[in-house]
């Protein structure tokens, strides 16, 4: 393999882990936003108020995009293997 091709191997693999962390990250941000605000207006400091919902939203935003990172996960791996068996 060329280095062009390494490095555009290494470039789609960030960029393919950056959108596979995505929606639970995104989830964990809304939900700890919403429960920040939350316990500011009701001045209830308790920290597991905000831990626990924002790990049940980020597995929920797992669950509802496993198919999605899944079949990523799988299209960049079997172009991975073939561009490596291509390789003399």
């Amino acid at each position: 393999m060329s280095t062009e091709a390494l490095l555009a191997v290494g470039r789609e693999a960030l960029i393919l882990m950056v959108l596979a962390s995505m929606p639970p990250v995104l989830a964990g941000l809304v939900v700890g936003v919403a429960m920040g605000l939350l316990q500011a207006v009701t001045q209830v400091q308790e920290a597991t108020l905000s831990v626990v919902p924002r790990l049940c939203a980020a597995l929920l935003a797992l669950a509802v995009a496993f198919p999605w990172i899944g079949g990523q996960l799988l299209r960049f791996t079997t172009a991975l293997l073939q561009a490596v068996g291509s390789v003399r």
